[in-house]
C-alpha cells in the first residue's frame, strides 16, 4: 500500500503567494462537519494528491452554499449567503469549482448564476471519470472483500434527475474489479434517499412507510454487498436504512471515492 503525505492547500495562503490553483475544492457542510462524510472528503483528498492535481480549499473561510434554506423557503438567507459566497469566489478569482456534494454542485452551478456568479463546476465523479478515461487514474486492486464485490449505485437526484449525470458515476464503478448490478429503479427514474429538499432537518411526514426503507429495499434486491453512493444525504439515509433492516454488518456503505481509494490502495 502506498503511503501519501496530504497537505491540504488552503485558498488564503496560496493567494499571499501570488499563486492561483486550477481547482477550488468545496469541502461543503457535510464534509466539513459529518463524521462519517468526512472520510469522504479525505478520501476525495488522497485522490487530488495522488493525482498531483492543483486546488485549494477555503478552510475557515468557507460557509454553507445556503441551500437547505432555499430548498426549506427561506429566500433572504439564501440570497444573503450565495452573495457572500461569490464576493470570495471573485476575490480569489475563482473560474473552477470541485464538488463532492451534489446540492453544493447543483445550486452553484445552475442558481448561483441568477446572481452574478458564473463559474465552471464540476461534480467528483465527472472530474474521476475523465481521468480515467485520459489514462491518468489506473485502477487494478481488488475491494477489500473476501470474494469479488457486487456493487449497485445509488443516483443522488440533485446529481442525476437535476443535473442528467448518470454515465460519469458508472464509469467510474466499471473501472473498479467489481461486479455493477442495477436496482431496477435507476437513472431517471430512481428513487430519492428522502432527505433532499432540506427533509433531512425536519420530522418525516404521516405515511405507511419512510422513503429511505423504500430504496434500502431496492438496494437489497439487488443482492449487492456494497451500496455505492456519491451524496452525503443518500450516504446517511441508505446508512440508517441497512441499520433498520439490520443489514450493515454484510452490506456495506462506501462513497465512489471511498471505493477509488481502496481499490488504488493509498
Amino acid at each position: 500500500m502506498e503511503t501519501i503525505r496530504i497537505d491540504v492547500p488552503v485558498m488564503a495562503v496560496i493567494s499571499a503567494r501570488g499563486e492561483k490553483p486550477d481547482y477550488l475544492y468545496w469541502v461543503g457542510c457535510a464534509g466539513a462537519f459529518d463524521d462519517r462524510y468526512k472520510k469522504v472528503v479525505r478520501a476525495f483528498v488522497k485522490i487530488l494528491t495522488y493525482l498531483k492535481t492543483s486546488y485549494a480549499v477555503l478552510g475557515k473561510e468557507e460557509s454553507c452554499t445556503g441551500d437547505p434554506a432555499r430548498r426549506a423557503g427561506n429566500e433572504m438567507l439564501f440570497q444573503m449567503m450565495a452573495l457572500q459566497n461569490i464576493e470570495l469566489f471573485n476575490k480569489y478569482n475563482v473560474t473552477r469549482i470541485l464538488t463532492t456534494c451534489p446540492h453544493c454542485y447543483n445550486i452553484i452551478k445552475n442558481e448561483y448564476p441568477d446572481l452574478g456568479g458564473s463559474y465552471e463546476v464540476i461534480n467528483y465523479t465527472e472530474f474521476l471519470a475523465e481521468k480515467i478515461t485520459d489514462g491518468s487514474l489506473k485502477i487494478g486492486n481488488p475491494l477489500p472483500t473476501k470474494q469479488q464485490a457486487r456493487v449497485t449505485f445509488h443516483d443522488p437526484c440533485y446529481l442525476g434527475r437535476a443535473n442528467g449525470q448518470y454515465d460519469d458515476p458508472r464509469a467510474v464503478l466499471g473501472a473498479l474489479p467489481c461486479e455493477l448490478v442495477e436496482m431496477h429503479r435507476n437513472k431517471s427514474f430512481a428513487l430519492c434517499c428522502g432527505a433532499g429538499g432540506a427533509q433531512m432537518f425536519k420530522e418525516a411526514e404521516p405515511g405507511n412507510k419512510e422513503v429511505f426503507i423504500e430504496r434500502t429495499e431496492d438496494a437489497l434486491k439487488t443482492e449487492a454487498t456494497i451500496i455505492a453512493t456519491a451524496c452525503p444525504f443518500c450516504m446517511t439515509m441508505l446508512t440508517d436504512g441497512l441499520k433498520y433492516k439490520n443489514k450493515e454488518e454484510e452490506i456495506k456503505n462506501y462513497d465512489i471515492a471511498e471505493l477509488v481509494v481502496q481499490a488504488l490502495q493509498i
